[in-house]
């Protein structure tokens, strides 16, 4: 049996695949650990999971850096292409930089055979590579890898920061170590990610890795199943202050306060003295459970919100915000799985008209089903368990030179 390092940043999207991926090694009698800075994600580990927590002395002035990655992205609101600078000045890359030390010591004690490091955890190939531990990627925002084509010239500039934090790091090369020639792990399906000429064969779909989180949390579930018409979730994440929380919901209200439709919201429910009659307001929800008794979903193009929701087969209206949520929402209209408005130009009426939509012509039902049935034909965590075991054996077997064999005849040229 193997050991296994996941090296994951303090963002709940990007350690939620890792945990189903986790248990199914665990499963299989692997060990398993999580290199992490968030002391909190031990509760959420899978049974038989160690949790290898980055701790070193530090001055009080790097303990509140620390704690501030935890929720940086939800304190400030930036969009389109200044969210992916900001991204990586004010968080990626002193969020790199902070955790190194850390997790090479941490590896060193631990000695995996195999680490998996996020697509934005920079540091943990650069670990991998000094202490000569193979090292494998996964990528919980396919846009990462799409942006190469897409937007070449932002590309360019985000492999310019990771290049130069490696070599910050000790790492000289001329060439991002972000994604692994090993393996790396694409987590949603070739239909959803669309074409890609000259993707290297280390990029491997595994389709979306759901963790089948259960969550503790109030909800009328008789009101929502008592309901006769067509039920709506509408979900924006946390990437909002107040006021523009507040001016959001608003649109939201006025565009559906008439209408003969059930509508659950995540918000907090303090943000409006009162909410319509049809409204279901709730600060979190069992999302999972949620869905498959759903018509229809409004989000902000997460890419985890939006793979949950495809896998029920339910239709979208998507309105991105930042960092990678305007490509998920491409993939959607590309799709026909759903419609995508602007964030900063929809009104109230353009969302009644999107949803109505959605709703009312089933072509947007039958192309979300199919995403849905791309992602379980690619085959989630049992899939990319079975990549990593490959990995380590791929790792493991030194390649051997080459041998060749020239039969001659027994004369001269003439």
């Amino acid at each position: 049996m193997a050991k296994f390092a996941f090296i994951v940043p303090p963002l709940t999207g990007h350690v939620n695949p890792t945990l189903s991926i986790g248990a199914t090694l665990l499963e299989r009698g692997h060990e398993v650990a999580w290199i992490s800075l968030d002391p909190t994600l031990e509760a959420k580990l899978p049974e038989g999971g160690k949790l290898l927590l980055i701790q070193y002395d530090q001055t009080d002035a790097e303990k509140k850096e620390s704690e501030q990655y935890l929720d940086i992205i939800s304190k400030k609101v930036v969009y389109g292409i200044d969210s992916v600078k900001f991204l990586y000045e004010e968080v990626l890359i002193p969020l790199n930089r902070h955790c190194y030390n850390g997790i090479v010591a941490l590896l060193k004690t631990y000695q995996p055979d195999l680490i998996i490091g996020d697509h934005q955890l920079f540091a943990a190939p650069v670990a991998a590579k000094a202490l000569g531990i193979p090292c494998a990627t996964s990528v919980t925002a396919p846009a990462a890898i799409k942006i190469m084509n897409e937007l070449p010239k932002v590309h360019e500039w985000e492999v310019n920061q990771i290049i130069d934090l490696q070599k910050e790091l000790g790492f000289n090369e001329e060439r991002s170590l972000a994604t692994s020639d090993l393996l790396t792990l694409v987590l949603t399906s070739t239909y959803f990610f669309g074409e890609m000429e000259d993707l290297a064969p280390q990029y491997q779909f595994t389709g979306p890795v759901l963790t089948e989180r259960r969550i503790s949390c109030e909800f009328d579930w008789d009101r929502l199943k008592s309901a006769t018409n067509k039920k709506i979730l509408v979900s924006i994440g946390t990437t909002f202050d107040h006021d523009h929380k507040k001016a959001f919901f608003q649109k939201v209200v006025d565009a559906f306060k008439e209408e003969d439709l059930t509508v659950v919201v995540v918000s907090d429910p303090q943000l409006f003295e009162q909410w319509p009659d049809n409204f279901m307001v709730y600060q979190q929800v069992p999302q999972l459970d949620l869905l498959p008794h759903l018509d229809g979903v409004v989000c902000h193009g997460g890419h985890n919100t939006v793979s949950e929701t495809l896998s029920n087969g339910i239709p979208l209206v998507v309105i991105p915000i930042a960092y990678d949520q305007s490509h998920v929402a491409g993939r959607v209209v590309r799709t026909e799985a759903g419609e995508r408005l602007n964030f900063n130009r929809f009104k109230a009426n353009h969302l009644r008209e999107a949803v109505q939509q959605i709703l009312n012509n089933p072509s947007y039902r039958k192309a979300a089903q199919k995403v849905g049935q791309s992602f379980m034909e690619a085959g989630g965590a049992s899939t990319a368990a079975n990549l990593l075991e490959e990995a380590i054996t791929k790792a493991s077997k030194p390649e051997k030179p080459s041998k060749f064999l020239f039969v001659v005849p027994p004369f001269s040229d003439m």
